[in-house]
């Protein structure tokens, strides 16, 4: 029975965040708004197609908290709100992290080069988000170096981790991935306001408590929408490959379950890896165990050995859609530019030689090192 419920709450959830965020965006809420010179007018307010999460998240937690006042779910259930209470009691009002906390951080090979199996894997799920980010957002391709830039913030991200002793790195999440194709805003400002928030709750303990205390069926119909956006659109990509060739059906087939069925059992069989170095052993275990990089890697060597022609591998038609163009930033402006400060970086012609500024230029940096011919 509280199986049964706890099920039904995770169905509810995702249907409504269905039925907001796809069936009913077109529908407004009349607001009423001050302006200045107009007083007080009604404005139809897109509430359905802006907060959708949010409003999901708030119809689901109100009918959690009463399914548990009155005693529907049994104690400890997952479902309940009151589970988790004990955590922002603990949680104090007000603390400052700050690097060494938990002691001076320390250096091992075995976690140095688990660190880069794990690293080379978000590197590999990041760059492929990227591009699907920017067509969620209807923007241009995104170039080299932005796309240079974005692997290296996170990489700064996963330094600032190590010091401040979070025990985590920092990559692309694919759950803020599939958020933007869910409630269809793009805007840098909203994450630039989310990232200060975020910011906010690692300060204030008891605010970034409240977020922790969402009942796990919330969650887990969440995590069913916004994943399956992540999946449609990551699939979407093969538009540009001949699905009518037999060679790519099996590569795409092969590809895609294979990795389920490795990193299912490489799980079941954690100690299956032994080479005698336990370094090489939990670097092998985690690159087996990413399904995605597994999945890449497998599709990249076969679509590479097995023959066939640029148009059925579909790289013709990729390379008009997302061409990677290096050549920099123009006069105009471009999508990818920094929001300040580029008249002065197009006035710095040495920005031209690093491959994170806009206005990089690929090729350059390599034409210092190669000799000129006489």
């Amino acid at each position: 029975m509280p199986e049964n419920v706890c099920i039904r709450n995770l169905e509810k959830t995702f249907t409504l965040l269905t039925i907001f965020s796809q069936c009913m965006t077109n529908v407004t809420i009349p607001t009423l708004t001050w302006k200045r010179g107009q007083g007080f007018t009604i404005t139809w307010f897109p509430l359905f197609k802006l907060f959708p999460v949010l409003l999901t998240i708030v119809i689901m937690w109100a009918l959690c908290a009463v399914l548990t006042i009155t005693g529907v779910f049994p104690p400890q259930h997952p479902a309940r709100t009151d589970v988790k209470l004990n955590i922002i009691e603990d949680a104090p009002w007000f603390r400052v992290p700050y690097p060494g906390q938990w002691g001076v951080p320390t250096v091992s090979v075995a976690g140095v080069l688990g660190m880069l199996a794990g690293v080379l894997a978000c590197t590999v799920e990041s760059i492929s988000y990227y591009p699907t980010t920017a067509r969620m957002c209807a923007a241009p391709p995104p170039p080299l170096h932005a796309i240079n830039r974005g692997l290296g913030t996170e990489g700064l991200g996963t330094v600032l981790a190590g010091l401040w002793g979070s025990g985590n790195g920092t990559n692309t999440f694919g759950e803020n991935v599939g958020a933007i194709g869910v409630t269809k805003v793009g805007s840098r400002r909203v994450v630039q306001w989310a990232a200060g928030l975020m910011v906010v709750q690692g300060v204030v303990g008891k605010l970034g408590a409240v977020f922790i205390i969402i009942p796990q069926p919330i969650v887990g119909g969440l995590f069913c929408v916004m994943f399956g956006m992540i999946s449609a659109f990551g699939l979407s990509a093969l538009q540009y490959v001949n699905l009518n060739s037999s060679r790519n059906l099996y590569i795409i087939g092969f590809s895609i379950f294979f990795p389920l069925v490795l990193t299912r059992w490489m799980a079941a069989h954690s100690g299956v890896i032994q080479t005698g170095a336990e370094a090489l052993d939990a670097v092998l275990q985690v690159l087996l165990s990413t399904s995605i990089l597994v999945g890449g890697v497998i599709g990249c060597l076969l679509d590479n050995l097995i023959p066939g022609t640029d148009e059925e591998r579909g790289l013709a038609a990729w390379a008009k859609e997302m061409s990677l163009d290096a050549a920099g930033a123009s006069e105009e402006g471009d999508t990818y530019d920094f929001p300040i400060g580029m008249g002065l970086i197009r006035r710095w012609t040495w920005t031209q030689y690093l491959p994170f500024m806009p206005t990089y230029q690929a090729g350059k940096f390599t034409a210092l090192f190669t000799k000129k011919e006489a």
